[in-house]
């Protein structure tokens, strides 16, 4: 059956009380751009709680369908039918038309569930109940009434139009992009961050990404690889800018410096600086990294602390506390997970030291640091001179 609307339901919108308008404007704003992916043309629009898209001309429903899946803010996607028409015995026909058509085996239980939000509607929800679910009755008498656990639980809500629908297709759930400010994601060709951005976006926030590019040691193709896991978060997201930083010369300042035990650690620490430095110029207010407490040696908690003593803004890790087989599962459902494991090399394992110190002194590494002098300053400012914009919009 093709069907001429979409109810969309969310959830934590509807506990913002006086601001909620802001949340479902900007929901409506992501549904739209969510929608530009789909042959057809489409309005979405708002009323008292419920959010409509309503398709004109020829379109797809699963295309429509799975478009709506990857936007944040949506709890449901409702398919349905809307009737102009709110003559009691029209709604009687178009509730066994709609019945016939949706469903050809007729060997189900089913529920009506009436509700009025049209208190100015003559016919009440409990009577509602009892005639439709009789009409369908008498239209297919194989049907059976099942009030507790139906096969169908057939929705009927009076509003200015009536919506008849009986799918609850599950969205994405959390906050719409941009009702949370934006963060910096530092994107690697790896599993964890990916996750970590999708993660982040599905509070509402708006993402920008760093890659750290290492030629000739990585190639052009790893560089593409990052592009794709950009793109991929992206039809989730929204655009993101992704930052592409040429770290090749201050890998090997760093090299040549310090000792190779805390090679891992200065150069995390390097990363984080820049990217700080791209997420202050861009407005972000927070940085976000893939990082798992233990699963590396730079992720122990003595590690991520001595990353994060060069950092001021925040840095949210949210999958601190998985295992690899949690980022694993979440990065199969969002579909980056066979881009992440394409073996196409990243600056950081270029560079990796035998035996990397786990419980580093941030003194020590300080002190490391130093011997770094001020041609580390000028590599940086180069890094970030000569920094590439790349726009990844998920399409």
């Amino acid at each position: 059956m093709k069907y001429q609307s979409f109810l969309i339901k969310y959830a934590e919108i509807g506990t913002k009380g006086k601001n909620r308008y802001m949340f479902e404007d900007t929901l409506m704003k992501q549904i739209r751009r969510a929608l530009e992916a789909v042959d057809g043309e489409f309005e979405v629009t708002k009323e008292s709680g419920r959010i409509y898209v309503t398709g004109n001309g020829s379109y797809d429903d699963d295309d429509v369908i799975e478009a709506l899946k990857r936007v944040f803010g949506i709890a449901d996607i409702c398919p349905m039918v809307q009737i102009e028409d709110r003559d009691y015995e029209n709604l009687k026909k178009a509730v066994v038309e709609y019945m016939d058509q949706v469903y050809p085996d007729k060997n189900l239980t089913f529920k009506v569930a009436a509700r009025r939000a049209d208190k100015h509607y003559p016919i009440g929800s409990e009577q509602m109940n009892r005639d439709l679910g009789e009409v369908i009755l008498e239209a297919f008498p194989q049907m059976k009434v099942d009030v507790h656990h139906p096969d169908v639980l057939l929705r009927v809500e009076v509003r200015q139009k009536v919506n008849l629908f009986s799918e609850m297709i599950p969205g994405p759930g959390g906050m719409p992009v941009g009702t949370n400010g934006k963060a910096m994601l530092l994107l690697s060709g790896g599993i964890d961050s990916p996750v970590a951005g999708y993660m982040i976006a599905k509070r509402g926030v708006v993402l920008d990404a760093v890659y750290f590019h290492a030629p000739p040691y990585t190639s052009e193709r790893a560089k593409q690889k990052v592009v794709d896991l950009a793109n991929l978060v992206a039809r989730y997201a929204g655009p993101i800018n992704l930052y592409v930083v040429n770290f090749t010369d201050i890998q090997l300042h760093i090299y040549e410096s310090c000792p190779h035990e805390e090679l891992t650690i200065i150069m995390r620490r390097y990363m984080m600086r820049i990217a700080q430095k791209l997420a202050e110029d861009a407005g972000a207010m927070g940085l976000i990294t893939g990082e798992s407490i233990g699963q590396v040696a730079s992720q122990t908690l003595q590690s991520l602390a001595a990353t994060n003593d060069v950092c001021t803004m925040p840095v949210f890790r949210p999958v601190i506390g998985f295992d690899k087989q949690e980022i694993i599962d979440l990065s199969e459902k969002i579909g980056t997970y066979e881009t992440s494991i394409q073996p196409y090399e990243d600056c950081c394992t270029i560079f990796v030291a035998k035996h990397p110190v786990t419980r580093p002194n941030i003194n020590v590494i300080r002190s490391s640091e130093k011997r770094l002098g001020e041609k580390m300053e000028e590599l940086v400012r180069e890094a970030l001179n000569t920094t590439e914009r790349i726009l990844c919009q998920g399409r």
